[in-house]
């Protein structure tokens, strides 16, 4: 039997999704080429929204098509490729891997934007090394000319993720607390899940990659409360080796402790977001403000976080009566249960 194509995909290292799913190839043993770099790739689609990573996959006629958001490449992956795949097959257990998934795509991602561009010395090295990812042969003057285009660039947008003065607290907190919660979880178990990946510790992994690996500032404080952290983020970049069985898995009808805990940070923080925003987006609203870990959050409303909710939603409806009831308990006393009500 002929084994999977070679799968082709745009990214740089300093993108988190981009390492998120290279990590995630290599633990499928999926074969693959990463064309490095943010520009348009020579004889590739154009995507219609230009995001990082951008994979191209053959259309039903055998035609390359350009496509992004790591999410539903990540299901298309297990649906295409069943081998190792990441998703459990058991419904329950696969919603609370959503859950995490989307908690590692979109709150992770607050902390990494907002040490990467509020701090001087993580700006300076942002500034100054992901320019050169897109060649290193580019001239001093073209590179200089990149570096400050991009800070001029990214730090105005630290409004879009919500870091402000307001918020700014808020965000360094919630980090130092992700990175104790699963600091204690790794004592017990490789994985959120487990003793095997799930979607959720890919995404996770992904903004990791640049709080642990990258930015100087968070990564002072992953290295002073989290070694296990810290070293888990170098042993998750390559798991081609780890051989997952069935049995790997959490029971989603008797989570540890240290997942409901996990599971808890969620619920103080994100949850809260997702409702306020899906609210805001709703009514047209301007501005999002809601009480998080009893201080008020603002930022802009964000469209496709409010279909992240509604897509929750949307699977946690289609689970059967039993899992549903199972979903519940687990999330009870988290926070999460807003998610799903």
């Amino acid at each position: 039997m002929a084994g999977p194509s070679l799968i082709s995909l745009k990214g740089v290292p300093g993108s988190p999704y981009t390492r998120k799913m290279l990590a995630l190839l290599r633990y499928r043993r999926l074969p693959y080429r990463l064309l490095m770099g943010s520009h348009d790739a020579p004889g590739m689609p154009a995507p219609k929204v230009s995001l990082l990573p951008t994979f191209y996959f053959p259309d039903a006629s055998g035609q390359l098509q350009a496509v992004t958001d790591s999410s539903p490449i990540l299901r298309r992956l297990d649906a295409t490729y069943p081998d190792r795949k990441v998703r459990p097959d058991d419904p329950a257990l696969a919603f609370l891997d959503s859950l995490l998934e989307d908690y590692g795509d979109e709150w992770l991602t607050k902390a990494m934007f907002h040490y990467r561009w509020h701090y001087a010395d993580d700006i300076r090295r942002a500034s100054n090394v992901l320019p050169a990812w897109r060649g290193t042969w580019a001239s001093d003057a073209e590179l200089k000319a990149a570096s400050d285009g991009i800070a001029a660039r990214q730090i105005p947008r630290l409004r879009y993720v919500g870091s402000n003065p307001k918020t700014w607290d808020l965000i360094e907190a919630s980090y130092r607390r992700f990175l104790l919660v699963f600091e204690a979880h790794l004592r017990e178990h490789p994985f959120f899940l487990g003793g095997r990946p799930g979607g959720g510790d890919f995404a996770a992994f992904g903004q990791l990659t640049q709080l642990v690996g990258f930015d100087p500032t968070p990564q002072a404080v992953a290295s002073e409360l989290a070694p296990r952290v810290f070293a888990w983020v170098g042993s998750t970049e390559d798991l081609t080796g780890l051989e997952p069985k069935d049995g790997d898995w959490v029971s989603a009808a008797a989570p540890p402790p240290t997942l409901k805990a996990l599971l808890a940070e969620i619920g103080r923080v994100y949850a809260p977001l997702l409702l306020a925003n899906a609210k805001a987006v709703q009514a047209g609203a301007a501005e999002v403000e809601v009480e998080i870990d009893g201080q008020t959050w603002t930022q802009q409303p964000f469209p496709y976080q409010a279909k992240c909710l509604m897509w929750l939603r949307e699977e946690f409806a289609g689970l059967s009566p039993a899992d549903r009831a199972t979903v519940t308990s687990a999330l009870e006393g988290t926070g999460c249960e807003a998610i799903v009500l």
